[in-house]
């Protein structure tokens, strides 16, 4: 097909109309742009109470009222003026931009593609001023409280064409709804108000960031979630992660801002995700309320024409603090830290009532029986209590489940590897230890089906997932034990006898010469042959029998998106995690009780014990209450 010819014009400056209107196309792409500018500049305004009005969708009106500082009678003109801001007046101001605007050309884009009338009083004024359509309209008197008040109202009347792109109108609120939300979220101590058509949908009043987030993500977040605030040097990260175990088939639940600012970026989600590698499944994907606060020197807004993206002086130190410390709080996600898997059934505090009969009622041991009957061999467990003054065992230091690591024990040259565990004394269970809930996974009272152990705990039942739970115990021994053989060292590498070379574009050459000590600090020893070509003549010794040159192009890509290089990890767990998997107790096992006990306090001392290396919950809490309603005990 042949393109149109297009007449020859000479160059000639284009008017402000269609300037302003150009520049709409890239800030104002539909009503939830228009709603996201004002409100960031209402927050810059210091304001602490926000009204949203829609009409609708947007389309018809976006009406947006704050208590903020104002605008000034002789500056309202410059408010609807192309690149006029009082935010920054210097390269110095751009660079270390401190407030959500900056560009001073929303409002003129707005204008220019809208009817548009803004009313603002300052503090120190008698009434407020009005100025409609454009900075060459006249300033009238008009009546307001003290903030600013913006209204929109026929988007695009003058661009029918944008208009046809706009979708239903309940499509478009749920964008500008969306734009609200986060918003309120990322700004806890100022206060929301949503109305569409006339309806208040939503308010939320001055609170806390974990009331905020409760609020708009739920409760379901707000019972399954961890808190974190971490903080080296300029940088701090604080907000919520939420468990594993209540992750999601869409990444719809994800919030992260830079110095109060969301954003999507890839190199941020990038840090997170592998903090949630071990606890969660491929296709997963964990939700979060996360705040990064740094000197805004150190990271360029600029980026992007709705500064959704933004860009890292040092994009390697940053991936780095947010990926360690999501990390450290997932760490947490034990009994002893938690206390109960995600949403957890009805809350008991204690064993009360004529339910009491169900506690252990006194120091004693649980012994496994062993009986021949004609129905075959039958294992039954009994609680004999201890007579008055006996001096009974504690369980702290026992081994735990008898299991041959022999299997893995050569990878680490003996590092790992350990002999059968040996029985021990029965586990004793005082009521002291249980009323202070030092062991909040209890004492194992059986088996079920060979998959399940049953046991019992200030709260009711815990069934856990013995394969589950042994393959994370493994997982995590393994980790520390491969972490500890190169703590301090150089990374154990296999030289191949014959190189691997491969084609390679300009960047990929640039980006292996450019980063030789970072690559043979991650085990890898990559050279440039001719400027196409590199060759693989080392990797690390754990993913030798890896493809290299798949392997290769994913370091140098990590390396240059992010400074550094997450595959060694992610190839290496993926390896220990077969390996726990292999190794951990097998379905059908019988375990006695003291191997069942052995397990739960090494569950509770292991990192990341709620989840197994796929994502699933290796146990659950079932409540007294919870039992009582079952059997209608007090109807």
């Amino acid at each position: 097909m042949n393109a149109p010819i297009t007449p020859h014009r000479p160059i000639q400056a284009l008017p402000d109309q269609l300037i302003s209107q150009i520049a709409a196309g890239e800030v104002v792409e539909r009503p939830s742009a228009v709603v996201k500018e004002l409100l960031e500049n209402a927050l810059d305004s210091g304001a602490t109470q926000i009204t949203v009005r829609l009409e609708e969708g947007g389309v018809k009106r976006i009406a947006i009222t704050d208590n903020g500082r104002g605008i000034d009678k002789d500056q309202l003109p410059l408010a609807l003026a192309r690149h006029a801001t009082s935010k920054i007046a210097s390269l110095h101001d751009l660079e270390n931009v401190g407030t959500l605007g900056f560009r001073g050309e929303a409002l003129a884009s707005i204008a220019s593609v809208a009817a548009v009338t803004v009313t603002s009083r300052t503090a120190d004024a008698a009434h407020a001023w009005e100025i409609v359509g454009s900075h060459n309209g006249s300033v009238a008197p008009s009546s307001g409280a003290h903030g600013t008040t913006v209204d929109v109202q026929d988007l695009y009347f003058n661009t029918p064409a944008r208009r046809k792109f706009l979708k239903s109108e309940q499509t478009e609120y749920g964008h500008c709804a969306e734009v609200v939300r986060r918003i309120a979220l990322a700004r806890p101590d100022v206060s929301f108000s949503l109305s569409h058509n006339g309806r208040t949908i939503d308010q939320w009043n001055i609170s806390e960031l974990a009331k905020r987030s409760a609020h708009i993500l739920g409760n379901d977040f707000a019972e399954a979630r961890l808190a974190l605030d971490e903080s080296a040097g300029s940088l701090r990260i604080h907000g919520f992660a939420g468990l594993p175990t209540a992750s999601k088939a869409r990444a719809d639940g994800q919030f992260f801002y830079v110095n109060g600012r969301f954003v999507r970026d890839k190199l941020l989600v990038h840090a997170v995700r592998m903090a949630y590698q071990d606890v969660l499944h491929g296709d997963r994907f964990p939700s979060y309320v996360l705040a990064l606060d740094l000197d805004p020197a150190l990271v360029d807004v600029n980026v992007h024409p709705s500064k959704i993206e933004v860009r890292f002086r040092d994009s390697r130190s940053v991936h780095q603090f947010v990926f360690h410390a999501v990390q450290r709080a997932l760490a947490q996600t034990s009994a002893t830290a938690f206390g109960s898997v995600p949403a957890p059934l009805p809350a008991a505090s204690t064993l009360g009532g004529d339910t009491a009969g169900a506690g252990l009622g006194g120091p004693g041991i649980w012994r496994r029986e062993q009986t021949q009957t004609s129905f075959g061999t039958q294992f039954t467990n009994t609680f004999a209590p201890a007579s008055p003054g006996a001096n009974l065992p504690f369980f702290a230091d026992a081994p735990g489940v008898a299991q041959d690591t022999a299997a893995y024990g050569a990878l680490f040259g003996g590092a790992a590897a350990s002999s059968p565990i040996t029985q021990v004394e029965p586990y004793i269970a005082s009521p002291e230890a249980m009323a202070r809930e030092e062991y909040p996974l209890g004492f194992a009272l059986a088996q079920l089906h060979g998959i399940y152990i049953l046991a019992q705990n200030t709260k009711g039942l815990v069934l856990v997932d013995m394969h589950a739970a042994h393959e994370r115990i493994l997982y995590e021994q393994l980790k520390n034990a491969l972490q500890a053989q190169v703590s301090g060292q150089d990374m154990q590498v296999q030289s191949l006898l014959i190189p691997v070379t491969f084609y390679a574009d300009a960047i990929e050459v640039s980006t292996a010469n450019e980063n030789q000590d970072t690559l043979k600090a991650l085990g890898f020893d990559i050279a440039a042959l001719s400027p196409t070509t590199l060759a693989v003549r080392s990797v690390p010794t754990l993913l030798k029998n890896a493809d290299a040159q798949t392997l290769a192009r994913d370091v140098l890509r990590d390396v240059r998106e992010y400074g550094g290089s997450r595959v060694l990890i992610e190839r290496q767990n993926e390896l220990l995690g077969t390996l726990a998997c292999h190794t951990a107790v097998r379905a059908n096992r019988i375990l006695s009780v003291q191997e069942m006990n052995a397990l739960l306090r090494q569950m509770e001392s292991t990192e990341r014990a709620d989840q197994c290396n796929h994502g699933r919950p290796t146990w659950v809490q079932v409540e007294i209450n919870a039992l009582d309603k079952l059997f209608l005990r007090g109807q």
